[in-house]
């Protein structure tokens, strides 16, 4: 009896691990293609004159600037997106990835999806406006030790909270119904990653008062350039953002 026990319980663990990746899963699952495919109609609708508002910088200098009005906006998340995808791609190719258990590499290759496609999408809505996407960052993850679980979620955890608080903050600054409308989407996906790699970290905590007022019950959000300041850090020289051009408030 023991024995039989014994398989139980292991059988038990064993349906434990494979379940929790798959509610997890179900969390994202209507989160990431739908978000390019409805919001790519709505970029396809702006008005030509954002042509003029995006101001092309010398591509070979030290900083990328990511224009002004709208499509700055727009290249902005687009430099964030890029950072984030690039970081996950990163991520898969690694030690701790290789090590993790199999809802941990279930959930970083959904997020790793999801960030690929908001890079994508915000790529084609810029050129769907009539504007120049700003350049392929080059990140520099050299911070991060990819063959430690906590360094690995941490920085997933950094790059997840920034990634709300930099719509969050950039909304107010669109003019723009479709494009509000597009960021809107994009992070209500950011924050189920947020909420997916805290819980990752400690089981059953998705949210916290770092990220939340608890006066309003608001999530906090950061200017672009608080919000560039951070990103920097994880870009190479040549590919570190200047956001100086946005609106302020």
């Amino acid at each position: 009896m023991s024995h039989i026990s014994h398989k139980s319980s292991e059988a038990e663990n064993a349906q434990g691990e494979v379940m929790v990746p798959l509610q997890r899963r179900a969390f994202l699952r209507y989160s990431g293609a739908g978000v390019a495919l409805s919001g790519l109609v709505l970029a396809g609708c702006t008005d030509d004159r954002l042509n003029d508002i995006f101001k092309q910088v010398d591509r070979n200098s030290g900083i990328v600037n990511v224009g002004s009005g709208d499509v700055g906006i727009l290249n902005y998340a687009y430099a964030l997106e890029q950072l984030e995808a690039a970081f996950y791609a990163k991520v898969m190719q690694e030690m701790f990835y290789q090590n993790a258990t199999r809802a941990e590499r279930i959930i970083l290759k959904d997020l790793a999806d999801h960030e690929k496609i908001h890079a994508e999408f915000l790529y084609a809505a810029i050129k769907a406006a009539g504007a120049i996407p700003i350049k392929k960052l080059t990140p520099d993850f050299s911070s991060v030790n990819f063959a430690s679980r906590a360094s690995v979620l941490g920085t997933a955890k950094a790059f997840e909270d920034l990634g709300v608080a930099a719509y969050n903050g950039a909304g107010k600054l669109i003019s723009n119904p479709a494009y509000l409308t597009i960021a809107g989407k994009i992070v209500s996906v950011e924050a189920r990653h947020a909420a997916l790699i805290r819980d990752l970290l400690q089981n059953g905590t998705f949210v916290g008062p770092d990220v939340v007022d608890l006066n309003t019950g608001l999530e906090k959000s950061k200017s672009p350039a608080e919000v560039a300041a951070i990103a920097n850090t994880f870009l190479a020289q040549g590919s570190k953002i200047d956001v100086s051009s946005l609106p302020k408030d």
